[in-house]
């Protein structure tokens, strides 16, 4: 069975923008890949479109089957994580390979004081 696990340091989801995030990633694969990454993205979620970008990539090459590896990464300074009415911003840790395996996702929150910022009373 496969399978794909997230470990943050210290068990935190909640982070400030500029923030290093260190970490483990670990995979069990029944087919040897031939890489496997990490990615951070942030997407919208609510009414209308999604929108999503990729900031950040790291490539673990020549991986085992079953494997463990550190991470580190420098987190963006924006945009921040927000929620409201109508849209919300949400980051979030991507653990995947190449092939059709499916990916492990772990959100996470980026923004000042590592709270997600509520826009709702913003919003008409």
């Amino acid at each position: 069975m496969n399978g794909f696990h997230i470990e943050v340091a210290d068990q935190r989801k909640n982070f400030a923008p500029g923030e290093i995030i260190d970490g483990a990633v670990s995979w069990r694969l029944e087919v040897l890949p031939r890489q496997v990454f990490l990615r951070l993205f942030w997407r919208t979620k609510g009414k209308g479109e999604e929108d999503m970008e990729v900031v950040s990539e790291t490539v673990f090459d020549v991986p085992e089957t079953q494997e463990t590896r550190l991470f580190s990464m420098t987190l963006p300074q924006s945009p921040y994580s927000f929620s409201g009415k109508l849209v919300s911003l949400v980051w979030a840790l991507e653990l995947g390979a190449d092939g059709p395996d499916a990916a492990f996702q772990k959100e996470i929150v980026i923004a000042p004081a590592g709270a997600v910022i509520d826009i709702s009373m913003q919003e008409p």
